[in-house]
């Protein structure tokens, strides 16, 4: 059964037709040729700005002329993760969807639900003949999954609509009123490559099998980060068998937790048995860890032809000791809600060239508790030697309590399903807070169907609760306040 086909078919139609476009960040312009199409054979009001956005204006319909104007806005690319044995190019290859029971997957990538569903409802409300709403406008905005250019390239004076309806969030049935900003911070080792001492053998030491998952979503869920134990079983190594690093390889991408991690590394011939034995070791005291969190971790280690060269002993202890003391997942819980205040992920460390690169994503809702930690990062690194950058801060959104859009919606859900919706913020970047600062006016909320493990290949979007959310949409346009 394809996707396509499923309920409300007019949304997973479009669902489906993006999972065929190629649209990893940073390489959206497939899709941005196929919404901007879109739009122009409806006959609407289509625009494409400088940085890729496409806005697409539909008329009020008859009736409905006094109606508050309203954005349904989401970003037209994905998170490229795979999993190590799935062969895919997210800039060639459709996304292969199957169903699960209640739950639409992909095979061993991740799905792109984040947040081709949100496109998918928009397009569907502007193909609609038959529904009752306002003025709608759709903004469709360009990588907001690795730096928020295209919110952040948003001109003013191009929207007209009074709200903004985010359609990025994953929990139907929530209603999103806030959200974290974010920090990028990239620490970078310069080092030599020296020879491979004589009478020394080589390893590759590979951590793989966790969960990973969304840097800001799933940080509070206590997964394993695979860099962390990566660098917690280098660092044994290093201090009892003077092990030394050649290559480095972890994580792939900086706002998700990273799954594998890889090191190749020589040490003093004839302790192969002792250095199996003692990764042993620590994977099974890693694994007692994680047992009820992320019980898929495996670590091996295994014997390979000796490198062409290794990191130089003084680049090695510095990298060695500022990873391993890193600071790496929930930093500070919320005072007034029961979510992440200010957390750090360690995304990714990899040699290449003679440069160690580490990136990091930190996130908060409090800017000051940001700044605290990337100063407190950037005093590990600096100590260790390394280069020091914070880069592509993004602000975060702060919950209005007096919004038209929020009670509207509170009221509309208890009447469509009996109960009122659960009213939250998320420790996760959405481009609100951007948004918000260049159309200081826009009342903003953000809803969104169920969906599970993004940016991961573990990502699976929940089939009942996008019709939920499907209507609940519809119902909101209808009863929409008036201007």
């Amino acid at each position: 059964m394809s996707i396509a086909t499923l309920n409300p078919e007019r949304v997973w139609k479009h669902f489906y037709a993006l999972t065929q476009i190629p649209r990893p960040s940073k390489h959206e312009q497939k899709a941005i040729e196929f919404v901007t199409k879109f739009g122009k054979d409806l006959g609407l009001e289509t625009h494409v700005d400088e940085v890729g956005n496409v806005i697409i204006r539909k008329p009020a319909t008859k009736g409905m002329e006094n109606r508050k104007g309203i954005i349904l806005q989401g970003h037209l690319d994905m998170v490229p993760q795979k999993n190590s044995d799935k062969v895919h190019d997210f800039q060639k290859d459709p996304i292969e969807t199957y169903i699960d029971g209640d739950w639409v997957k992909a095979k061993g990538t991740t799905l792109g639900g984040d947040n081709g569903i949100g496109l998918a409802m928009a397009m569907a409300v502007l193909e609609a003949n038959d529904l009752e709403h306002g003025l709608i406008e759709a903004l469709f905005t360009a990588d907001e999954e690795t730096g928020m250019t295209g919110a952040f390239g948003l001109k003013s004076g191009l929207l007209k609509g009074d709200i903004l309806i985010n359609l990025d969030s994953e929990e139907e049935g929530e209603l999103c009123v806030g959200c974290a900003g974010g920090l990028d911070g990239t620490f970078t080792f310069n080092y030599k490559e020296e020879s491979v001492p004589a009478g020394y053998e080589a390893y590759k030491l590979s951590v793989a099998g966790l969960k990973g998952g969304h840097s800001g979503v799933d940080i509070a869920l206590g997964r394993g980060n695979a860099n962390k134990i990566l660098f917690r079983i280098l660092y044994a190594l290093d201090k009892e068998y003077g092990a030394r690093l050649a290559t480095i390889d972890g994580g792939s991408l900086r706002n998700a937790i990273p799954r594998e991690a890889f090191a190749t590394f020589a040490a003093p011939a004839g302790k192969a048995a002792e250095i199996k034995q003692r990764v042993e070791k620590l994977f099974k005291l890693a694994a007692a860890e994680l047992s009820a969190t992320d019980a898929g971790l495996t670590v091996t280690v295994e014997p390979v032809a000796a490198p062409a060269t290794l990191i130089d002993a003084v680049a090695q202890k510095n990298i060695m000791l500022a990873v391993y003391a890193c600071p790496n997942g929930v930093i500070r819980m919320s005072d007034s809600l029961p979510i992440v205040e200010t957390s750090t992920n360690l995304a990714i460390v990899k040699s290449n060239n003679g440069v160690v690169t580490v990136n990091c994503l930190l996130r908060s809702s409090v800017d000051s508790a940001k700044e605290d930690l990337a100063d407190m990062m950037g005093a590990v690194f600096t100590l260790a030697g390394a280069g020091v950058k914070f880069s592509g801060a993004y602000p975060g959104w702060k919950p209005n309590p007096s919004s038209a859009i929020l009670q509207a919606m509170k009221d509309t859900y208890k009447k469509l399903y009996g109960k009122e919706p659960v009213v939250s913020a998320v420790h996760a970047g959405l481009e609100c807070g951007i948004l918000g600062g260049v159309y200081p006016g826009l009342d903003m909320i953000s809803c969104g169907p169920t969906l599970r493990f993004p940016h991961s290949p573990d990502e699976q979007l929940n089939i009942p609760s996008v019709d939920k959310c499907w209507q609940f949409l519809l119902e909101t346009l209808k009863n929409a306040p008036v201007k």
